[in-house]
């Protein structure tokens, strides 16, 4: 049997969103992250605002200098991962073999799907209809004999892109490339590559396992000889054990204020949370990421000795991570992020046991003075949480009290997507 490998990529995935969720911005320029006059990057842009030249990651100030009549909006983090587990649903209908490699992209195992679906080509075109019937929003589709080669044909055509590699012409497609087209090959090792003759694919073929271990290192040598045979590297052979979740938020001035910072680090690690439970993932360990004034940046991190059920156990690590390591200057950005591990089961949420637990019980006591088992107030928090989480995925607002702002309080900046 031919293995067959499909690459989905969701288009301008945060952009299309909006465009999809509001009509009116369809054709428009559609920039995320910060407001233009404010601190901050872009997060992500639309393919229209991608034509003056913005780019992911690019100061919002420059941004705005090339694309000044674009329309800015800010991180909707939960709304994207919404639409994300949807589509990633909706995916498992053609194959039960799908690894979900980040929120807008997907490798499918659809070797054996033909006697179903009908050919490959076929196939994928019933998936992007499917797709868009459904969401509103267009994938990219790339098609190989393995999974490598189906995520650079995905890249083909894009956005709306089909393309399909066939069997046999794997090094055909391969020339018809560039250095650059290969993932996993940065510009650093392009220059590197460069600085030794090797300017093209073919003539990085011509070169032997031992040669190009000697140029590049054993393990990069490896993976380029492979790649450009149009082998699979492995780099998706075993799905990823582990991922980071964060979120950070780039403030309007610099903070020099304690309790500024904390609820800044409760309402990232609300956020944090909140992406927890909707890719039903464990924890591991939390991390934080401060940004001074002088953009010096330093990070830290704790290992729990359970896997977080709530927010709150998420904040209170943050907080101690930030009195350990903060030197009273002046912030600029803060972040908050926890390691997560294999996916869990999907909660069963029961929305009649909301107000079964009382989230300050606990707060300050010792394990003597508690009036329930540990064991029992944690699968109570752990519940309340799925629920507030269910609550606001049906778009209902749900906000802790110490995170409302009080009056004299000065305005906080956007936040952007964590990386």
């Amino acid at each position: 049997m031919q293995s067959v490998f499909f690459h989905v990529d969701l288009d301008a995935f945060f952009a299309s969103v909006e465009q999809s969720d509001n009509p009116a911005l369809r054709g428009k320029p559609v920039i995320i992250g910060a407001a233009p006059g404010h601190r901050g990057v872009v997060a992500a842009c639309s393919y229209e605002a991608r034509t003056f030249g913005v780019r992911s990651a690019m100061p919002i100030s420059e941004a705005y200098r090339r694309c000044p009549k674009g329309v800015y909006l800010p991180v909707r983090m939960e709304r994207y991962h919404e639409v994300s587990i949807n589509v990633m649903t909706l995916l498992y209908e053609f194959t039960p073999e799908v690894r979900q490699l980040s929120v807008d992209e997907a490798s499918l195992d659809m070797s054996g799907t033909e006697r179903l679906f009908g050919p490959p080509v076929e196939t994928a075109r019933k998936l992007k209809e499917r797709v868009r019937r459904d969401t509103g929003l267009t994938i990219s589709v790339g098609i190989a004999p393995n999974r490598y080669l189906a995520k650079i044909a995905s890249e083909r055509g894009k956005p709306d892109g089909l393309y399909p590699v066939e069997p046999g012409k794997e090094i055909e497609f391969l020339d018809g490339l560039e250095l650059k087209d290969l993932w996993g090959v940065g510009k650093k090792t392009r220059g590197r590559l460069t600085e030794l003759g090797v300017t093209s694919i073919a003539d990085l073929r011509s070169r032997s396992l031992e040669e190009i271990q000697s140029l590049m290192g054993m393990g990069s040598g490896a993976f380029l000889y492979s790649v450009v045979r149009g082998e699979d590297p492995g780099v998706y052979r075993e799905e990823r054990k582990s991922h980071s979740i964060s979120n950070e938020q780039t403030f309007e001035r610099d903070i020099e204020a304690e309790e500024e910072l904390r609820r800044a680090v409760l309402g990232l690690s609300e956020r944090v949370m909140f992406r927890l439970l909707e890719e039903r993932v464990t924890a591991k360990t939390v991390f934080i990421k401060l940004r001074y004034a002088d953009f010096h940046t330093i990070t830290a991190q704790q290992a729990l000795g359970h896997p977080p059920v709530t927010a709150s156990e998420i904040d209170r690590a943050a907080m101690a991570l930030l009195r350990s390591k903060w030197n009273g200057g002046a912030i600029r950005l803060i972040g908050v992020g926890i390691s997560a591990e294999v996916r869990a089961p999907a909660p069963t949420p029961r929305q009649n046991e909301l107000f079964d637990a009382d989230l300050s019980a606990d707060e300050g006591r010792g394990a003597s003075e508690r009036t329930e088992p540990q064991a029992a107030e944690r699968s109570k928090r752990k519940r309340l949480e799925e629920t507030v989480h269910q609550i606001k995925l049906q778009g209902k607002p749900v906000v802790k009290a110490s995170l409302l702002e009080t009056k004299g309080d000065p305005p906080r900046g956007p936040g952007k997507r964590g990386q």
